[in-house]
């Protein structure tokens, strides 16, 4: 009876400790439940990372202008939080400055409709690619064809690829300081000058407060640009002895002017200047109409 208590005491034994055995070998895996928590910590910091995308701050790009159209297309974003909350597409042209494309496009001046046969106008279709992409934040969502024209959004026929190139320029371009000016168009113009029959006059365009375009031209009774009078050869300086045409000579006023962020240079008692190499011809009247013009953007 003595044996047979023994040998069950033993048995026993050995299921309490094959018990503690199995415990031993569970414990791993208890181990593990605190690693299973680290993946929604990875997850939260995804997160902030997608909801502060960009650096705050205001962007600015453009592309090269179009060489028939004369209109260079930008892009204006701003960021906050993160987040691009407002996008400006817009365009100033190169050969006439003067009002940016939007203005023209509201004044009905630029005609998508009316001459283009399109649904909406120009402005009324940058507007919806604009509002694409505060919703999608990122410009690569927009996609274009090989004509630059889109599916991706309801109401837009216009060429969109300008729009995108320039957004993703000004964000990979970053945070930019806009400058002292007012956006838009600023025209001034002289009095008629009665010996010579031209009036002087003055076109500026400003994106993102600095001065992007200049046109320094003039007018006649009769109505004709003076430049491209001048172009079409009817001014005649080389024909009067002089070393270049009149439009080629203010074209290098015009550079000086954007330049020199409109500064004037010294200038003669005539308005002569020996600081703009090549130019002969009187400019210090455009450089007076081209402040005249800001102050309307200050």
């Amino acid at each position: 009876m003595k044996k047979a208590s023994v040998i069950l005491s033993s048995a026993l034994l050995l299921g309490v400790l094959a018990g503690c055995g199995n415990n031993t070998n569970n414990a791993p895996a208890a181990t593990n439940a605190p690693a299973e928590t680290t993946a929604p910590a990875a997850n939260s910091a995804n997160a902030a990372t997608e909801t502060a995308k960009y650096q705050d701050g205001t962007y600015y790009g453009t592309i090269e202008a179009d060489a028939e159209t004369g209109w260079q297309t930008y892009v204006l974003l701003t960021v906050e939080g993160g987040k691009i909350t407002k996008a400006n597409w817009d365009a100033f042209n190169v050969k006439n400055a003067g009002d940016l494309k939007k203005k023209v496009s509201e004044d009905g001046k630029y005609g998508l409709v009316e001459k283009g046969g399109a649904q909406a106008e120009w402005h009324e279709q940058a507007a919806k690619a604009e509002a694409f992409l505060i919703e999608k934040q990122d410009p690569a969502a927009l996609t274009f064809d090989a004509e630059g024209k889109t599916d991706a959004v309801s109401g837009v026929s216009v060429h969109v690829n300008d729009f995108v190139v320039a957004a993703q320029a000004a964000l990979a371009a970053g945070p930019v300081e806009a400058g002292a000016y007012k956006d838009g168009g600023y025209v001034a113009e002289g009095e008629m000058d009665a010996e010579s029959g031209w009036k002087s006059t003055v076109a500026l365009s400003v994106a993102n407060g600095n001065i992007v375009a200049v046109k320094f031209s003039g007018v006649n009774a009769a109505g004709d640009d003076k430049k491209q009078y001048s172009v079409d050869g009817k001014y005649g300086m080389k024909a009067g002895g002089a070393t270049a045409e009149w439009h080629e000579e203010i074209a290098k006023a015009e550079a000086y002017f954007l330049e020199n962020k409109g500064a004037a240079p010294a200038l003669d008692a005539e308005g002569k200047t020996d600081a703009i190499s090549g130019v002969s011809i009187h400019v210090g009247e455009y450089f007076t109409l081209a402040e005249k013009a800001l102050e309307g953007a200050k």
